[in-house]
């Protein structure tokens, strides 16, 4: 029986990589639309796309929440989400890693999961006036990528 501590799915070990990353300080929102850009990919491609949004080459298409977001050229409504594919990009890095130190080849891998979950928020205020304060409270988000070999 194949131990799933923390995962979502259950993956088998012989052709497969994973990584986890948790209480990332990055948004719920973007972290959702960046996972669903790149899931599917190879991991070399996913790197390239990752590495072109944090050098805001590449919109993000955004496929909820999009009302009054300019459109990008070839994409529509998008934005450039850096801090998110900074985050996202360690994890696939470390999965990569991970398939290297199992023997397997990672750069003919795809993502075949990417789940983002939010995380446990870290409450925080910010003081108005009148002695009053309004929450301003700090999102986190948990990231995990499996990769696999795929015929």
């Amino acid at each position: 029986m194949a131990i799933n501590k923390g995962y979502t799915t259950v993956s088998d070990p012989d052709t497969s990589a994973k990584a986890l990353t948790k209480e990332q300080p990055i948004s719920p929102k973007f972290a959702r639309e960046v996972a669903c850009a790149v899931k599917g990919m190879t991991v070399p491609q996913a790197q390239a796309f990752l590495e072109s949004v944090i050098a805001k080459e590449t919109p993000v298409k955004l496929r909820r929440y999009n009302k009054r977001v300019s459109h990008k050229q070839g994409v529509g409504p998008g934005r450039y989400p850096v801090k998110v594919s900074k985050a996202i990009l360690a994890t696939l890095n470390s999965a990569a890693a991970n398939a290297d130190y199992k023997g397997l080849d990672s750069a003919s891998m795809v993502i075949t999961t990417i789940t983002t979950s939010r995380g446990q928020v870290i409450p925080g205020h910010m003081p108005r006036a009148q002695g009053r304060a309004t929450e301003w409270n700090q999102d986190t988000v948990n990231i995990e990528i499996i990769i696999s070999e795929v015929e």
